[in-house]
């Protein structure tokens, strides 16, 4: 018999928010069951309670029947519940063995640690995974791709598994280590496993969930058979709107301008000769696989990875940028595709967040901060990208991505840039708050910036950029305008390439 999770009237309260209200629904072995909600619905809270990592205000949560309270994700884990968090909760000085098995590493009969056991029980996991990693590599020199899947293989491994929650699982991931996380969890609901699988990807929500609850403002609204119900329909559900064509709605700037900045032949440690130029009032997109080269090329342009080749101008002004605070004073911004290591200062406010680069122009020729220019500049950015926080000096860490995510666009607009490049910024979003960036982004556009787009969203880079840049194997493979475009085409460069020096193998 297969195993249920249960929800009665859970309800968690946070000074000045109800982040969850009365949750009672139920989970079930052998089913994939979806959260599907915009940010702050209450999805990744829920998961929390269920972890050990928040206390319920209200209600109670039964395995099998079983009430059960967990202190700790320590605790969650000894009853055989996995929580795998967007945000990663792995040590990176370990190797991926040790990561695999921390705090259960296997020990021979003299109680010492066996770690040629470990390397070779973890071989074996990888080997299901298919992945082309090493159980003896520390996880530091793995891309971000790999590190989530890490942190899967551990949850994987554990013997007494019975529930497996996973929160944007796929936001880092390549099709191809998607179509392998899809076959784990495939396994994994034969084994009888209860999965629940949180997604803003409607995609991937249709080929792997059969079942979805939906949530909205801290209260849950139902569960629904996936394949009963259409896209447009649970989007309506999940938003309490109509979003209609987001991208055919969106009011773009009609008119390029001119070249804004011009990159040439930028080469460093991860990638090689790269040129490309950009417009004001273009958002000029990025494609390309994961490990492909293009947040490498965005370090390099910013000064966060040394170059060793090439030039760049902006506004025909040739510039070094040494380093990302030069770059940033010489109107070029990025803002980064790991909202968690390199986007926020988990410890500040909100108001901290988007002030940490106005610290300049807050201060007075003393040196000292002027807080009435803090509170002004948190503010303006609260209001102007609609982040939903009770007050500037809620910690950011107790928003939701999405919310995360506006303060640091907001702190890289209240710097006035020229240049705005976004990597990945709708990781980890749901649909209603893609459709505010989307939109936020074409008024940077039309306002004169020249926006770089980075993103592994098809439709996305097609329906938001005016002319997108493949890159494969560290270097630029093709151009396409919008126009042009089509999800195979970029496919095609991004695989493929145009190097007609490239031969098959006889």
């Amino acid at each position: 018999m297969n195993s249920v999770l249960e929800f009665k009237g859970i309800s968690k309260y946070f000074p000045g928010v109800k982040a969850l209200d009365n949750i009672c629904f139920k989970a079930y072995g052998g089913e994939v069951l979806a959260f599907l909600g915009e940010n702050g619905a209450g999805k990744s809270t829920l998961l929390k309670v269920l972890n050990g990592d928040y206390q319920p205000t209200k209600g109670e949560y039964l395995l099998d029947g079983v009430q059960k309270h967990f202190h700790s994700p320590h605790e969650a884990i000894q009853e055989g519940i996995s929580v795998i968090y967007q945000e990663r909760q792995i040590l990176l000085e370990l190797s991926v063995a040790e990561n695999i098995y921390l705090g259960r590493m296997p020990s021979n009969r003299f109680g010492v640690i066996d770690t040629g056991k470990a390397n070779k029980m973890a071989a074996e996991i990888i080997r299901d995974f298919g992945l082309p990693i090493q159980p003896t590599t520390k996880v530091k020199d793995l891309s971000i791709a790999y590190q989530q899947m890490v942190e899967i293989m551990k949850a994987y491994s554990r013997e007494n598994l019975k529930v497996i929650c996973f929160d944007e699982p796929t936001a880092s991931l390549s099709d191809a280590e998607i179509d392998c996380l899809f076959e784990v969890i495939q396994k994994l609901k034969e084994q009888g496993k209860i999965i629940i699988y949180v997604s803003h990807r409607m995609k991937e929500i249709q080929q792997i969930a059969d079942k979805v609850a939906i949530f909205k403002d801290g209260h849950y609204i139902d569960t629904v058979v996936t394949k009963e119900v259409p896209e447009q329909q649970l989007i309506k559900m999940m938003v309490g709107r109509d979003l209609g064509d987001i991208f055919n709605n969106l009011d773009r700037e009609k008119e390029i301008g001119d070249v804004l900045l011009d990159v040439r032949n930028v080469s460093s440690d991860y990638v090689k000769e790269v040129s490309f130029t950009l417009h004001k009032g273009e958002v000029l997109g990025f494609s390309g696989l994961v490990g492909a080269g293009r947040t490498e090329v965005m370090r390099a342009i910013i000064g966060a990875d040394k170059r060793k080749t090439g030039e760049i101008f902006l506004e025909g002004k040739k510039i070094e940028n040494r380093s990302p605070k030069e770059a940033m004073d010489n109107g070029i911004v990025l803002v980064p595709e790991d909202r968690k290591m390199q986007g926020i200062l988990s410890n500040l406010s909100v108001s901290g967040n988007i002030n940490i680069a106005l610290m300049d122009q807050n201060a007075n020729r003393l040196g000292i901060i002027n807080p009435v220019k803090e509170n002004e500049a948190a503010d303006k950015g609260i209001c102007d990208f609609k982040v939903k926080t009770p007050s500037p000096d809620k910690k950011i860490v107790e928003l939701s991505g999405g919310n995360q995510q506006k303060c640091i666009v907001a702190r890289g607009i209240a710097t006035n840039p020229k240049v705005l490049i976004l990597d990945e910024p709708t990781k980890g979003i749901d649909v209603g708050a893609k459709s505010e960036f989307y939109n936020m982004i074409c008024q940077f556009a039309k306002q004169g910036l020249g926006v770089i787009l980075i993103s592994s969203e098809l439709p996305e880079v097609i329906g938001l950029s005016d002319r997108i840049i493949v890159m494969k194997s560290l270097r630029i493979s093709g151009e396409v305008m919008r126009e042009e475009a089509t999800e195979d085409r970029l496919l095609q460069l991004g695989m493929m390439g145009e190097d007609t020096h490239e031969q098959p193998e006889e």
